[in-house]
């Protein structure tokens, strides 16, 4: 029941942010490779993301898919995230907040595959090149509030147009 809820509730809240301008318009404004470490299950993870713009002012949305390997797990986390950024100008240091849900998929390594639906906290500081609003250098940590793993560290680079 509690799965249901989370998502009917991220369903909601996605569907209903979309009616507010926006600065940059929604679409594809980069992809990007991502390298980090898990905690719990404790893991090293690699995987890409994609920066789709802002559907209100600095709201970004950046869905991503993360693999992890090690502590006899293999994982693999889709997830969709909206990230608040406190600043507008991208060629400066950014810090920001934000949040993902989505489903993270266990492989055992002797064995049994379950899934769960996972729902985490963030928060992370980012650079871009002033001279554009996409293209740019982040550093993030995750926290696992519901079904997901505890703690992540992550860096990554978005290459933009």
């Amino acid at each position: 029941m509690k799965k249901v809820l989370i998502t009917v509730i991220a369903i909601g809240l996605l569907s209903s942010l979309t009616a507010f301008a926006s600065t940059r318009p929604v679409g594809v404004h980069g992809i990007g490779p991502r390298v980090g470490v898990t905690i719990n299950p404790d893991q090293f993870h690699f995987g890409g993301h994609m920066d789709l713009g802002d559907i209100a002012s600095n709201l970004m949305m950046q869905p991503n898919l993360e693999i992890g390997f090690g502590d006899n797990f293999t994982t693999i986390a889709p997830s969709f995230e909206l990230d608040y950024r406190f600043r507008s100008d991208w060629g400066v240091w950014t810090p920001y907040l934000g949040g993902g849900i989505g489903p993270v998929f266990y492989s055992v390594k002797h064995g049994g595959n379950y899934s769960e639906l996972g729902l985490y906290a963030q928060f992370g500081i980012g650079k871009g090149s002033s001279q554009s609003q996409s293209g740019h250098f982040f550093l993030e940590g995750k926290l696992g509030l519901v079904d997901a793993p505890d703690f992540k560290v992550t860096v990554g680079w978005t290459f933009g147009h």
